[in-house]
């Protein structure tokens, strides 16, 4: 088995039906069915936003980790080309970055280059040249092809284990809105339950469950991340972050 990186950007409009998030999720549900891998789930991250960049609504990457069978990975490059070609709206510019992690030639590049579209205006040209240098996919499946540009930079923070929150919202049992550490890890795809400052949670901490429960990734692990209650607030000592502040992740 190897591990791979895929990640997709531009590959909607504002006006479009589906997301970047959708397909990239519609791929790695694909890889599975066909029994070439195992999905480790589909993050989130989060680039510039300058009025020199153009992009849909967010300017965000969508990117999963998997582990593959080393025999299926020209399968899956073909079929998530193909899948971006015929599938992304009409006008959008899709780029799609593959890479097989331990075979990136000098990984600290690719996350350096991820980290500098978070902050810096990085040009197709930059993107195109660095993923020749490290011996990574990189492709265009439309429009101006633009979408290469987040989709390598995508994959550079995914390697990088601290940049991400996960695609969509998790539901989860609980009582009155209020679960137990243990019965979270449980019922999740969660490593860890930590507070902003960093302190782990026990298993038998009480954790009030808000409307947007989602990990984020730090050190490789999925971490959901609480706050202390609002004060006044009855029942548990700990909450989910809110939308306004994942918005950091």
């Amino acid at each position: 088995m190897i591990r791979v990186l895929v990640c997709a950007d531009d590959t909607d409009r504002i006006d479009s039906d589906w997301g970047t998030g959708e397909l990239v999720s519609l791929i790695s549900d694909t890889m599975e069915e066909r029994g070439w891998g195992k999905s480790h789930g589909v993050t989130r991250h989060q680039l510039l936003i300058h009025p020199d960049i153009p992009y849909t609504s967010h300017n965000s990457s969508m990117c999963f980790a998997a582990d593959l069978n080393e025999a299926d990975l020209d399968a899956l490059t073909g079929y998530a080309a193909e899948f971006l070609a015929r599938e992304s709206a009409s006008g959008s510019d899709p780029g799609l970055c593959i890479a097989v992690a331990e075979r990136v030639k000098e990984p600290e590049l690719l996350i350096a280059f991820g980290r500098k579209a978070k902050d810096t205006v990085v040009t197709k040209q930059e993107a195109c040249s660095l993923a020749q240098q490290l011996g990574v996919h990189l492709s265009e499946h439309g429009g101006t092809g633009q979408g290469v540009i987040g989709a390598l930079a995508g994959v550079g923070l995914r390697l990088s284990g601290n940049d991400g929150r996960m695609k969509g919202k998790l539901k989860l049992k609980s009582i009155d809105g209020i679960a137990t550490v243990e019965s979270i890890l449980a019922q999740a795809n969660i490593d860890l339950v930590k507070s902003l400052e960093g302190v782990l949670l026990a298993n038998n901490e009480l954790v009030r469950l808000g409307n947007t429960v989602k990990p984020v990734l730090q050190n490789g692990k999925y971490v959901l991340l609480v706050a202390p209650v609002d004060a006044g607030d009855s029942g548990g000592a700990w909450q989910t972050l809110t939308k306004q502040q994942l918005k950091g992740y």
